[in-house]
């Protein structure tokens, strides 16, 4: 036998075994045109998808493609075309049955550019498992949330219970006493007022969890706040726990609210204190962070950028999974009965996510906790003492006149009856000119007319016509006129930098009477 007898053998022989397995094979084999013809098959299409191969052949492979991955595919095969290099993709195959297949291919371009051969692998029942594990985890997500509304619904009603008692039964005894002409009230009264203080913190957490707190936001050196506060926090966690700081050089500025960054560090402070009952440390530490995609910190609605870090670290008992898991929950405790309402944590992150940033633990049974708090980095600059945001011209410091003839005219602007009432008494009794408006539309009217209006205090959340919009068209009609939000929540998305959505001055509610008096006075003297 000849060499050139051996060698044609050895080609026929290798070129049965390749028939062989494109016969067998259960992937689906094909030869293809970029112009969308099948040229070869292998006989398992027949068997997946149900066409004979004649079928196969006439039909262009877009016609079986499912529309939703029409436009992915061309981009893979375009790819394939311009680069000739290897794609991988996932689509949807039409069956003679009328079903969909999905199938996993592999595509590799012929060196003379004009044909490509493929390998798919069916894996419609990998992806119909996947997608039942999806549905069955968006039900146990979707039963845990109902579980923490109705742990939040729970608590709010045992709170607000408590509170309305000793609001209802403090006034009951002072109408009874005033009835019989007995003036010893003072008590009782002084009992509903505090009642109500504890309400309004209990409504402030709740909207600090639902990240619709009104927040006062202003640039912020966290390691100027730390060292401020050292000493209230050593006070506050007693002798036996060492307070530690580690505070990174040249940190970054962070746009946020002052007043709820202190809180967030005394709480997580005296979280730890309680973590340690047998002393320990506390370590307080700042850094600059960049938060990417692969950082764990950086969950849904959490855009990647860069952030000012505070954590704050104990050498306590940590927390189990279980705990762990729960932690930021509204009402979720470990604490005893009585020492502890289960906001804290959950009001942590709430005004983390409103303030653009976000919280994360880091915890071990027996080996301590951390919580950090990411808060997005500010790059505005402060002149003068005076925070600016770029691109944000310097407003001129109002100057202070004193008004002439009187305190002043203001337009109260409320849909709540009794709360217009109040607010309209008090005004009127420290000398104050005051209208009323239940809606937009009548306090266009009166200022509209010739009626002097020096201040207009609208609440937010009004019928028809918002506060916000009020205020706008206002300023058109009376430039220059000052405007007063209250409300019970933001309404409003706050912007990139943290401001509300709203220009003004803003108080929330419920509002003491002295602090609502105290700003009407700076606000009409600063005209």
């Amino acid at each position: 036998m000849s060499l050139n007898e051996t060698l044609e053998e050895r080609v026929a022989e290798r070129t049965r075994e390749r028939d062989r397995l494109w016969e067998l094979s259960d992937d689906l084999l094909v030869v293809s045109d970029y112009e969308g013809h099948r040229i070869r098959v292998s006989p398992s299409w027949s068997r997946l998808l149900g066409y004979d191969e004649t079928a196969l052949l006439t039909m262009r492979y877009t016609d079986v493609i499912h529309p939703d991955d029409l436009g992915s595919v061309t981009a893979c095969l375009e790819e394939l075309r311009t680069y000739r290099r290897s794609v991988r993709f996932e689509d949807r195959i039409l069956a003679a049955d009328g079903s969909w297949r999905w199938v996993a291919w592999v595509l590799s371009p012929d060196p003379d550019g004009m044909r490509f051969h493929g390998v798919g692998r069916d894996v419609t029942a990998e992806r119909t498992a996947a997608e039942a594990l999806r549905a069955t985890e968006e039900q146990l997500r979707q039963a845990q949330k109902m579980e923490a509304l109705g742990q939040l619904t729970g608590g709010v009603a045992h709170d607000f219970n408590n509170l309305l008692q000793a609001i209802g039964g403090s006034l009951e005894v002072v109408e009874r006493r005033l009835e019989a002409g007995r003036t010893d009230v003072a008590k009782f009264s002084s009992a509903a007022r505090v009642s109500v203080e504890k309400a309004a913190m209990l409504t402030q957490r709740l909207l600090a969890f639902s990240r619709r707190q009104p927040l006062a936001p202003n640039v912020l050196d966290l390691n100027e706040l730390v060292l401020g506060m050292r000493d209230l926090v050593q006070r506050s966690v007693g002798e036996t726990v060492q307070v530690q700081t580690n505070l990174a050089d040249r940190l970054w500025l962070t746009w946020a609210d002052t007043s709820q960054v202190e809180n967030a560090l005394l709480n997580l402070a005296i979280n730890a204190r309680d973590a340690m009952p047998g002393g320990g440390r506390l370590i307080i530490e700042s850094c600059n962070v960049r938060l990417d995609h692969t950082s764990p910190a950086l969950e849904a609605g959490v855009e990647p950028g860069e952030y000012a870090m505070l954590a704050v670290s104990d050498t306590g008992t940590g927390m189990i999974t279980d705990v762990l898991e729960r932690a930021f929950e509204p009402f979720f405790t470990t604490k005893p009965l009585g020492q502890g309402t289960g906001l804290g944590l959950s009001q942590l992150y709430g005004f983390a996510r409103q303030s653009g940033g976000t919280a994360r633990i880091e915890s071990e049974q027996g080996r301590g906790t951390s919580v950090k708090l990411y808060l997005p980095r500010h790059r505005g600059a402060i002149e003068n003492g005076v925070d600016r945001v770029p691109g944000q011209k310097p407003e001129a410091q109002p100057q202070i006149h004193p008004v002439p003839g009187g305190l002043g005219s203001i337009l109260i602007v409320e849909d709540e009856l009794l709360v217009s009432m109040v607010m309209v008494e008090t005004l009127e009794e420290h000398g104050y000119t005051v209208h009323e408006a239940a809606e937009g539309q009548a306090a266009l009217r009166i200022l509209e007319s010739s009626t002097t209006v020096d201040l207009l205090v609208t609440d937010v959340g009004l019928p028809g016509i918002n506060g916000h919009q009020l205020a706008e068209i206002a300023r058109t009609l009376r430039p220059g006129l000052k405007v007063l939000f209250l409300t019970g929540y933001v309404h409003d998305k706050p912007a990139k930098d943290g401001t509300p959505g709203y220009s003004g001055d803003l108080i929330g509610k419920p509002v003491a009477m002295d602090v609502l008096l105290a700003k009407v006075k700076a606000l009409i003297e600063s005209r």
